[in-house]
């Protein structure tokens, strides 16, 4: 079984002031550990360099370099596969918006759930819960 990792879980293991700092490490460290595909979108590898290094979000903003390496570094994983739109997305976007309005900050998830069901991945790793929204989604809280 395969699965994908949204950006704030990657986020919260970059920021030592969170209180899922620790937790996200582990995490990650078991998903690294453990043999089923890892799925990471580029527009969450995207979200992530642009919160991580943003100082109004973090109190202690990560460097481009350091975000890079880290990405990197997940890249490495023999496992880890990055997902990417191909021919289609606009309707495979089309189709899982159509039961709701997705507007405002919705626009992103809808994006990477797009990316998800184009390339068959039906669980994530999250702590958003606008993506329960998306019935095909198995959501799956990894610091609850």
């Amino acid at each position: 079984m395969s699965y994908a990792v949204d950006a704030n879980v990657l986020l919260y293991a970059s920021d030592q002031t969170s209180a899922f700092h620790k937790r996200a490490l582990e995490f990650l460290h078991s998903c690294s550990v453990h043999p089923e595909l890892w799925y990471v979108a580029w527009p969450t590898f995207m979200a992530y360099l642009r919160i991580s290094t943003h100082p109004r979000i973090f109190a202690q903003p990560l460097s481009a370099q350091e975000d890079l390496g880290n990405i990197r570094a997940l890249l490495q994983v023999p496992h880890v596969r990055p997902l990417a739109e191909v021919d289609g997305f606009l309707e495979v976007y089309e189709e899982i918006t159509g039961n709701f309005p997705v507007r405002g900050n919705l626009v992103p998830d809808a994006h990477l759930v797009a990316l998800l069901r184009q390339h068959d991945v039906r669980k994530l790793y999250t702590a958003d819960r606008d993506f329960r929204k998306f019935d095909f989604l198995d959501v799956q809280n990894p610091f609850a």
